[in-house]
């Protein structure tokens, strides 16, 4: 494994963590977290393709290693994720670049490539999100990510991890470790709990129009793909059709077995990866 570069980049007044891999003179690699990860949740991928491009991994501000937000019901949006994004372009000095989001990570794609990095985004690849977001999925992500368990131990995390995330479909026991090494932090008392600010959960209460981007994604002009967790309670099958048939009318991939969302950790989604990037 190729060991990664860990960054603190100011973009658009807040401190962001960005997971750094390979060559600063391959083209570039945008790879988004969903809502309540973090960029090291791309380690796999990140890893396999630094051969060819140079990756970047970010934490969106209230996770990981990035700041917190000043004013979380303003904070916690996509025009200031797009805001950040944007810092940390003019910060590595890149014009144009690749994108691959899963969840919350595709819909910033989407809303960017679509508006201020149209032409500049060429291939986005969009996993296990769309335009349309089923109630159901909304309600469960954020009952659980503005309630955040509390543990005395990161073995204990961990088996929370194991149980919230079995949609991923992930049954590899490194990966379930590094989740919960990249996903613990300390509370004041010394117990653990989840490596995010609680306030993100309100990007549902005071954003909602951020979950409803059939505009920008009939506007997209890039190269798409589109990936489903064929159990996924977050993109419908319904809005995935329809996704192929709008918009950049992407090639859509389903996996079986698999929930909201695909991890893109295995050697066949690198691989997928790896064709619809390079082409």
């Amino acid at each position: 494994m190729t060991m990664p570069r860990s960054a603190y980049v100011p973009a658009a007044g807040f401190e962001v963590h960005v997971t750094e891999w390979g060559d600063p003179a391959n083209p570039a690699l945008i790879m988004w977290h969903g809502l309540a990860r973090t960029g090291r949740d791309f380690d796999e991928a990140a890893d396999a393709l630094s051969d060819t491009y140079f990756v970047l991994c970010p934490d969106t501000i209230g996770r990981g290693l990035s700041s917190w937000a000043k004013r979380p019901e303003v904070d916690y949006s996509y025009k200031v994720f797009g805001d950040t994004a944007l810092g940390l372009l003019d910060h590595y000095r890149i014009d144009r670049m690749r994108w691959v989001g899963t969840s919350m990570g595709g819909l910033i794609g989407v809303t960017l490539a679509a508006g201020r990095l149209m032409g500049r985004i060429t291939h986005l690849v969009v996993n296990d999100i769309g335009p349309d977001i089923p109630e159901a999925g909304t309600g469960r992500i954020a009952a659980y990510v503005g309630n955040p368990p509390v543990y005395d131990t990161v073995a204990e995390l961990e088996g929370w991890l194991r149980t919230n995330y079995a949609p991923f479909g992930a049954n590899d026991d490194a990966f379930w470790r590094r989740m919960a090494d990249t996903s613990a932090r300390r509370t004041d008392d010394g117990r653990v709990t989840v490596h995010y600010d609680p306030h993100i959960v309100s990007q549902f209460t005071h954003h909602k129009a951020d979950l409803d981007v059939w505009d920008s994604y009939d506007a997209i002009a890039a190269r798409t793909l589109l990936l489903r967790g064929e159990n996924s309670d977050v993109l419908s099958a319904r809005v995935a059709d329809e996704m192929t048939r709008r918009g950049p009318r992407p090639r859509l991939v389903a996996y079986p077995g698999v929930g909201h969302a695909p991890t893109l950790a295995s050697g066949p989604e690198i691989a997928l990866l790896r064709g619809f990037l390079s082409g």
